[in-house]
């Protein structure tokens, strides 16, 4: 296939705009094409990009939601779970898998398309690996959860549930990849309709497992593993099938043995990163464990959880979409255009977070019934919903700035960022609140909201800041010098 057809299939609607533009000097004002341009390239990955995210949140959001009609308890120790397999699992792997957002998209912007596929399978080795230990931790949920002074009962549910979710570690870091290694190179359309196929075949595999096989919260739970083995399935038949990935899909090869410790160096500080944010959500979680009537916050503030982070699966939309974007524009050399994109996804964003915020409130009242049918539980998930509401008015913005640093390769300074913000700030404050104030799950989440309004203002001091000229000769180095590592000033 030549360079050409390569192009045309692979990025036809992002790189020649890009190179038509970047002919201007960097601090050229943008013109109205310019703007236009970028905004619906944007919205081309954006728009599949939100649904993938929201479906992929979903899997586990419904498993909950079934088990919450099993019983109280049962949705105390699902949601337990939960929250101990995003701290000990999902989060490590899909922080690792972020490095590909920087070694993909950058490779991909260069037009070294049949590094995307080594990329890819180096990262599959590492994470597979990764998630044997991970596995082991979940095997022993139940006993670390009460070592952690969790409510025995709570914490032997929620052992039995992690238990069971072990099938789905693995296809969960397989499909973190094949996800990224989709979406550097703009290809975001099929991420969308399997992961809707496999939401879709969720609803009726939980009601088959828990229902008409009487399993319970422990069918919720192996319904996780096959709905992310179905999509993984689908994914791997379409990367080796589809004309559209063959520059970047090359068949399986020993390079991705090599040169593990490259990817290693960025995925570890990539993993801290993410870890270092979501782990302070769980936290609030395992810590309202201890709070007075601990099954009550427990189940509230897990679904606070679980609501936040599916309303974020919006915004996280453009937060990969600009991650693609600013990977591909350094990669190719366009500085000017990685800026525009930047301004471009920072306002878009800004405008999804009000609509957002305003959608929170009107619906709060009703929210909690799709969880549980306690009045006790829906109130107090009503009072919830308005802190949610104020979140989402810095999350959504962060999600950009997150993708940028990932497209950038920022991740060591993500990483800082977010163990300032997050436990030098928010989980001290939220603390504090809950415990010494008695303000309990809504004390928490209050510390939250000053984590998130604080990692905003420093990434957003850091981009403001940024010399784009300078990050796309970083980005150079990184794709064509693959033994020194680039070290981000």
């Amino acid at each position: 296939m030549s360079s050409q057809n390569e192009k045309g299939e692979l990025g036809a609607p992002l790189l020649p705009n890009s190179e038509k533009f970047e002919s201007r000097s960097i601090d050229e004002k943008f013109t109205r094409d310019e703007i236009l341009a970028e905004t619906k390239l944007q919205m081309f990955l954006a728009g599949p990009m939100m649904f993938v995210n929201l479906l992929l949140s979903l899997i586990q959001t419904i498993s909950v939601m079934f088990v919450g009609h099993v019983g109280e308890l049962a949705l105390s120790g699902a949601s337990m779970a939960t929250s101990f397999a995003s701290v000990t699992g999902f989060s490590l792997l899909v922080g690792m898998a972020c490095a590909l957002d920087t070694y993909c998209g950058q490779s991909y912007g260069a037009k070294q398309y049949h590094m995307l596929g080594i990329h890819m399978q180096r990262a599959m080795v590492v994470l597979i690996l990764v998630s044997i230990p991970l596995a082991c931790i979940w095997a022993t949920a139940g006993d670390i959860l009460q070592l952690l002074g969790q409510d025995p009962a709570i914490a032997a549910e929620a052992g039995v549930y992690a238990r069971y979710m072990i099938p789905s570690i693995f296809p969960f870091a397989l499909l973190q990849c094949q996800f990224r290694f989709l979406q550097t190179q703009n290809n975001v359309v099929p991420m969308m309709l399997t992961s809707g196929i496999t939401t879709l075949l969720h609803i009726p595999i939980c009601w088959l497992l828990i229902s008409k096989l009487g399993l319970g919260s422990r069918g919720a739970a192996l319904a996780n593993g096959i709905s992310y083995w179905t999509n993984d399935l689908f994914l791997v038949l379409y990367i080796t099938l589809s004309p559209s990935c063959s520059a970047t899909w090359k068949g399986f090869s020993r390079e991705a043995l090599n040169n593990i410790s490259k990817f290693i160096w960025l995925a570890v500080p990539s993993a801290i990163m993410v870890c270092l944010e979501i782990w302070s959500y769980e936290i609030m979680v395992i810590v309202s464990g201890l709070l007075p009537n601990p099954t009550l916050e427990t189940s509230v503030l897990s679904i606070s959880l679980n609501t936040n982070g599916m309303i974020y699966m919006i915004p996280l939309g453009l937060g990969s979409a600009i991650s693609v974007r600013v990977a591909n524009e350094l990669g190719g050399g366009r500085p000017r255009a990685a800026r525009l994109a930047v301004m471009m996804a920072t306002v878009m964003v800004a405008l999804e977070s009000v609509v957002a915020v305003v959608v929170i409130i009107l619906g709060r009242n009703i929210w909690g019934y799709c969880f549980s049918s306690e009045e006790n539980v829906v109130s107090y998930v009503s009072q919830m919903m308005i802190l949610v509401a104020i979140t989402n008015l810095a999350d959504g913005v962060l999600s950009v700035l997150n993708g940028i640093a990932r497209g950038c390769g920022w991740q060591k300074i993500g990483a800082i960022v977010n163990l300032g913000s997050f436990y030098i700030i928010g989980i001290p404050l939220g603390i504090l609140l809950a415990f010494e104030l008695h303000l309990g799950g809504k004390g928490l989440w209050t510390g939250i909201i000053a984590a998130v309004f604080a990692q905003t203002l420093f990434l957003s001091i850091i981009t403001v800041r940024t010399n784009w000229e300078s990050e796309a000769r970083r980005a150079s180095a990184r794709v064509f010098d693959s033994t020194i590592p680039v070290v981000v000033a």
